[in-house]
C-alpha cells in the first residue's frame, strides 16, 4: 500500500480538527514591572478570576515586562509608560488599552467596554 493515501487522509483529519478549534482573535496584554503595587494588587483580585471570566475566555491574558517591550510578534501603538497597562491586541496589533488598575469594578467595566467596542464580544448575557 502506498503512502500517499494514508498522508492524504491524515492531512484531511488534522485539517478537519483544526478547523473545529476555537480561533483566538484576541488577547490581552498585561505589562508590569517588578514592585508594582497596583499590578500586584489586580494579580491578586482579579488574576485567579480572569482566566475562568468570559472576558478571560474571549481574551486570553499575557503577562510582560516593561523592560521586554513589546513580545514578538506584537506591535503597541505606542510606548508603555505606566504599569499595570493592559494591552488589547488582536492579529499582533494594538486595538486598545487600559492604563492603570482602577479597581476591581471599574477594571471589568473598562474592560467590557473596549472588548464591545473593538472585538465581537458579546459578554456574558
Amino acid at each position: 500500500m502506498s503512502l500517499a493515501p494514508m498522508q492524504h487522509a491524515l492531512a484531511a483529519a488534522l485539517a478537519l480538527a483544526l478547523s473545529v478549534l476555537p480561533a483566538v482573535a484576541a488577547e490581552l496584554i498585561m505589562v508590569e514591572q517588578k514592585g508594582c503595587s497596583h499590578c500586584i494588587a489586580w494579580k491578586d483580585t482579579i488574576g485567579p478570576i480572569y482566566p475562568k471570566s468570559p472576558e478571560g475566555e474571549f481574551a486570553p491574558l499575557r503577562v510582560v515586562d516593561i523592560r521586554e517591550g513589546a513580545p514578538d510578534g506584537v506591535r503597541y501603538d505606542r510606548p508603555v509608560t505606566f504599569t499595570p497597562t493592559f494591552i488589547l491586541v488582536e492579529d499582533g496589533t494594538e486595538i486598545g488599552r487600559i492604563e492603570g488598575y482602577p479597581g476591581e469594578d471599574f477594571f471589568w467595566s473598562l474592560l467590557d467596554m473596549l472588548l464591545k467596542r473593538e472585538t465581537d464580544y458579546t459578554g456574558s448575557g
